[in-house]
């Protein structure tokens, strides 16, 4: 997508640039309230020099979320359950724009765009057949601050349709877009794997690949009434192998753009019970960002348990808009 064919945030002064000394940085306020339509969903306010591991004030949220509970602790975040028992997971939500071929999605050579010349990685999350081999994702692995299971089954709506499958679509659109505007576009996996892969390996995938920014693509399983997406950023982590310190401040910066842009395309709210109506969380228990050495983040698209957003999620033209707001707030951050 070419600039101006979407409204651009404000960009904080990155070191290097022309007639600015190596280093410089300036506070940086990012409103998105001007870009929602009025009562879809609260707004944000990002410092760009607050501490990665906190955030910065932010206004109340709009009426369209309600209240937001109190945020259980990250070791107690909302479990992820497997599909139901005996149901087989639909491979596709209802109707709308159809799945790129992912073969389709990889051939040829990229096009000239504001993205050339820049890799993102794309990580699906979990795997469809992650239930068929629970001994192998149940092991666990090293997340450089402590030791997690490899990988979960994820969870799935009332009705079968699975998180792995909704990731997957997502995250073919996804490249779909991205490939269109000449970005190199990298896959933890293309649901090619009998399970897996394990969340330090998905985070060393995205090292391995230089990657310019990482996107792992969610949906949340929440209690019913919980409603909207939001963006985990990684918090200031350093033991063992990890050490976030250099991709925090622009994980921040891809979260926050990531945010807006999502906003601004599906019209959801920013969710009503993590982030305190900000649409952005900050964790320290996950592999995927711990691991990291690039700019990484999270995104829970909506959840599944609940019926308002679980019509969204397993809506094809609606997956076409959540595609659409993540590959806008990745080109914002790299189009800079």
């Amino acid at each position: 997508m070419s600039k101006g064919s979407f409204p651009r945030f404000p960009r904080s002064p990155r070191a290097g640039r022309p007639g600015r000394p190596a280093g410089f940085r300036t506070p940086v306020v990012v409103t998105v309230a001007a870009l929602i339509p009025a009562g879809v969903a609260g707004w944000l306010l990002w410092d760009a020099e607050a501490d990665g591991g906190e955030k910065a004030p932010v206004a109340a949220a709009s009426s369209a979320s309600p209240a937001s509970p109190g945020r259980s602790p990250a070791s107690q975040a909302p479990s992820r359950p497997s599909s139901p028992e005996g149901k087989a997971p639909s491979a596709n939500g209802s109707s709308g724009a159809p799945d790129p071929s992912p073969a389709a999605a990889d051939d040829g050579p990229l096009p000239d765009g504001p993205l050339k010349g820049k890799v993102v990685v794309v990580d699906p999350g979990h795997n469809l057949r992650n239930s068929e081999h629970t001994a192998e994702i149940d092991r666990s692995v090293d997340i450089g601050t402590g030791r997690k299971e490899c990988d979960t089954t994820g969870t799935s709506t009332d009705d079968g349709y699975a998180e792995a499958s909704f990731s997957l679509d997502v995250a073919h659109r996804l490249r779909t877009i991205l490939r269109s505007q000449g970005a190199k576009v990298v896959f933890t996996h293309d649901g090619e794997r009998p399970y897996g892969p394990c969340v330090d390996e998905r985070a060393a995938i995205g090292n391995r690949a230089h990657a310019d920014a990482a996107v792992s693509v969610h949906a949340d399983g929440s209690a019913v009434g919980n409603r909207g997406f939001h963006v985990i950023l990684p918090a200031s982590v350093k033991g063992g192998r990890a050490d976030t310190s250099p991709i925090v401040g622009p994980s921040k910066e891809l979260g926050v753009r990531i945010a807006g842009h999502f906003v601004r395309v599906t019209h959801s709210a920013a969710s009503n019970y993590i982030g305190g109506g900000t649409g952005l969380d900050t964790r320290g228990d996950l592999g995927g960002l711990n691991l990291s050495t690039v700019p990484k983040v999270f995104i829970e698209c909506g959840n599944m348990r609940d019926p308002q957003d679980a019509a969204l999620l397993t809506d094809g033209a609606w997956r076409q808009k959540a595609a659409q707001g993540i590959a806008d707030g990745i080109t914002d951050f790299l189009d800079g």
